[in-house]
């Protein structure tokens, strides 16, 4: 029977341990792998349309909340500053130019019954060409479905406040 001693035991086992693969390396392959597939999808180029897209949701508030949360929406993700015109039951934004891309939405508003709004969505996106301006489409129904899902927990957030 050979006895060995501590200092053979703690080299062997930090050998084992240089052996193993280490989770850090690891983790930024995998970080890098996925920010470039982050940038490589940015590189869309929508497919060109003739008019614009518009989907539509019931939300079970008063207009005049509906109307705020959706200029509140605008203005907090980059869809354009937000102008309601009240008496037309509409809010439409102005142009967010970035790079060679614009963006400008318009929301109509009309009340169904005394409980109920049903709010129209259209948000044009426009890419830049020699020719002038071109209206393509870069959102799809999922895009629509969380920008209504984020007006139906801010509509809730302005009843809140009043």
């Amino acid at each position: 029977m050979e006895i060995q001693s501590l200092h053979n035991r703690r080299y062997d086992s930090h050998l084992a341990a240089e052996r193993r693969l280490r989770p850090f390396p690891l983790l930024i392959l995998i970080l890098i792998v996925v920010c470039n597939m982050f940038l490589w999808s940015c590189t869309e180029e929508g497919e060109p349309i003739s008019k614009p897209d518009q989907f539509s949701r019931i939300y079970e508030a008063k207009e005049k909340y509906v109307l705020l949360a959706i200029a509140q929406v605008f203005n907090e993700n980059n869809l354009g500053k937000a102008i309601i015109n009240a008496d037309a039951h509409e809010l439409t934004s102005d142009y967010f130019v970035q790079g060679e891309w614009r963006t400008r939405s318009f929301a109509r508003v009309r009340q169904v019954n005394s409980n109920e709004c049903e709010v129209e969505l259209t948000i044009i996106t426009e890419k830049k060409t020699p020719a002038g301006w071109e209206m393509r489409r870069l959102l799809g129904k999922d895009q629509y479905e969380r920008i209504f899902k984020t007006i139906g927990f801010q509509i809730y957030r302005e009843m809140y406040k009043n």
